[in-house]
């Protein structure tokens, strides 16, 4: 790589994900934190949040029984159809914690389900989730200032909130061992990751948890191009029902490659299609035995943040070639924001 793309905040950030999860393995109180959730009383599980925040739960809900991703958006649009009769355990996450939807969602619950116990998630101290407080049970847990980026794109505020919701949910024994080893596993991955020439669009497929790695994925490319490159994503099967129309020569697409059979065949199936219809697109593979190598010994929701680097890191390339500002791709603009704005809220009646 020619780019001197070291005077970006969002790609230093990016490669501070490593001694972020190395410190925060050591520091957070999962056995604590376990038996508050397991003095709770709830029906299921809620993991909310929006955008970025949202593609968390969707990764975590399609790999823990018992749970489901209910976006804060569609609280705050429904909330009466949303939390009619309804008991759960809401896990709220938010880099700001202060985004409309975040706030709305707080009011919701405050209204409809006031005593549906909480853990909000969050990389701000200052941030309403952080420092709002309620009638009900609540846990609050701050992430590492390092994790509150500054730069537009969501890279480490995602990757280690996800880890740490799935530390309290997956319940690994070995938490410290466990970030430790991903750190190390990260920090070879980014010395390693080629970007290549700028393609006109991209494409990211995968199956469970990696489908919604590849919707993160897919979104960065776009922020972080200010739109200009579209991407696209979807699950493995679910890709040819449609939305392969949109594989042009000049697309880039990545499989994320699941290691647990049947998944992995189809993945490679599909990998193997698309290269023999689109010989003219660049067709890659990335798991256990990819193109890019990537070990899943934890299971492939864990392995999602080590997926969706190889998008954190192209994306922040391909933008300072557009001549972009990588940090605020929409300067000038003004059209979208780091933390969402200009949403009306409206007051929920109990």
């Amino acid at each position: 790589m020619t780019q001197d793309l070291t005077k970006w905040v969002t790609w230093r950030e990016i490669h501070a994900q490593p001694d972020i999860w190395r410190s925060w393995g050591a520091t957070l109180d999962v056995a604590g934190l376990r038996a508050w959730i397991a003095a709770q009383s709830f029906d299921e599980v809620w993991f909310c949040g929006a955008g970025t925040s949202a593609y968390i739960g969707d990764i975590i809900a399609a790999s823990q029984k018992g749970t489901r991703s209910v976006p804060t958006t569609d609280i705050v649009a429904n909330p009466a159809h949303m939390l009619a009769g309804a008991n759960p355990l809401v896990v709220s996450f938010g880099r700001s914690g202060n985004s409309t939807e975040s706030i709305g969602t707080l009011d919701a619950l405050d209204a409809l389900a006031p005593d549906a116990p909480r853990i909000n998630i969050t990389c701000n101290k200052d941030g309403a989730l952080a420092t709002r407080t309620s009638r009900a049970p609540c846990q609050v847990i701050v992430l590492p200032d390092a994790t509150h980026d500054a730069g537009f794109a969501m890279t480490s505020s995602f990757s280690t909130m996800l880890l740490t919701a799935l530390a309290l949910f997956d319940a690994p024994s070995d938490f410290q061992a466990r970030m430790s080893s991903m750190a190390d596993q990260l920090e070879s991955l980014l010395s390693q990751i080629a970007v290549g020439s700028r393609p006109e669009r991209a494409v990211f497929v995968g199956s469970g948890p990696l489908a919604f790695a590849a919707r993160e994925a897919a979104l960065k490319v776009m922020e972080l191009s200010a739109g200009q490159m579209p991407a696209l994503w979807d699950s493995t099967l679910g890709f040819r029902h449609g939305p392969k129309a949109f594989v042009t020569d000049a697309t880039d697409v990545v499989v994320f490659t699941s290691p647990n059979a049947p998944t992995r065949n189809y993945d490679a199936d599909l990998a193997a299609e698309l290269r023999a219809q689109f010989p003219n697109a660049h067709v890659e593979t990335i798991g256990p035995g990819g193109d890019i190598d990537i070990a899943m010994p934890f299971g492939t929701a864990w392995a999602a943040p080590l997926c969706v680097a190889v998008a954190q890191v192209r994306g922040v390339a391909w933008s300072d070639a557009l001549g972009l500002n990588v940090d605020d791709p929409f300067s000038g603009q003004a059209t979208l924001s780091r933390v969402v704005s200009g949403v009306q809220l409206y007051a929920v009646a109990s």
